[in-house]
């Protein structure tokens, strides 16, 4: 059965079949296609009791900006959520969730379901997040306009970890971050360098190593390269006993 997404926004049309720029192209459309993902859209602004179909109002306490109102925000869930019988896992895209690391989307790519909740301007009103009680997750240290863009990113990265999206399901697990194959240690390295034709270009040639045929030899060697390039760019990346994290 399909993974099935479920986004609760102000702007339902970002994620339209008649937008693809983001959802609609590439592997999620792929698997779309396939039937190995689906996604629905939501009008937060539909369950606003506001004849204007407002959602959001002024913070107390005074400040910039406007704040998601409780009753729009829980009506959506709770009316989209008895949309389909399997439960649903319900998301907070916000800068201050815990990181989106390929660990949690490899839990989340097990699920059947997962509700994300894009809030807009300043936040949401504190007391419908607590009563929601989402995991609330953050995909970097900057703030977006919204949390669409966010949605998306998450929805990209656990679609391409359902079987049968890619045309080879190793792909996945051997991208950065991803468990090295080989590495006795199971740990989470950046990618190795790639190449492609031509042999050589602007003077500069393809590791001999690569053309060699020698199989165990350029794993071994991509495997070096991806311990080299970790520890340059990402030595927090690295257990606690190689003392450089």
């Amino acid at each position: 059965m399909a993974i099935r997404f479920d986004i609760l926004t102000t702007f339902p049309e970002m994620f339209s079949e008649l937008s693809p720029a983001a959802m609609g192209v590439s592997i999620p459309a792929r698997a779309r296609k396939a039937g190995l993902a689906e996604w629905h859209a939501t009008d937060i602004r539909s369950y606003s009791k506001d004849k204007h179909r407002k959602t959001d109002e002024r913070p107390f306490g005074g400040g910039p900006g406007m704040v998601m109102m409780c009753q729009p925000v829980w009506d959506a869930v709770m009316a989209v959520e008895g949309l389909d019988a399997r439960p649903a896992t319900r998301i907070l895209l916000t800068p201050q969730g815990v990181p989106l690391k390929q660990g949690l989307v490899e839990e989340l790519a097990k699920k059947e379901r997962l509700l994300l909740i894009a809030g807009h301007y300043e936040g949401i009103d504190e007391r419908v997040i607590q009563k929601l009680a989402p995991m609330e997750i953050s995909i970097g240290d900057y703030v977006l306009s919204g949390g669409e863009l966010a949605a998306m990113v998450l929805m990209d990265a656990v679609i391409r970890l359902i079987p049968g999206v890619l045309g080879d399901d190793e792909s996945a697990g051997s991208d950065s971050f991803g468990v090295a194959s080989g590495d006795r240690e199971g740990r989470r390295l950046l990618d190795c360098p790639h190449y492609t034709r031509p042999r050589e270009w602007e003077g500069m040639e393809v590791p001999e190593v690569l053309m060699s045929g020698d199989h165990g030899r350029i794993a071994k060697w991509r495997l070096e390269r991806m311990v080299e390039r970790t520890r340059e760019r990402r030595p927090d990346l690295f257990p606690n006993k190689e003392g450089e994290k």
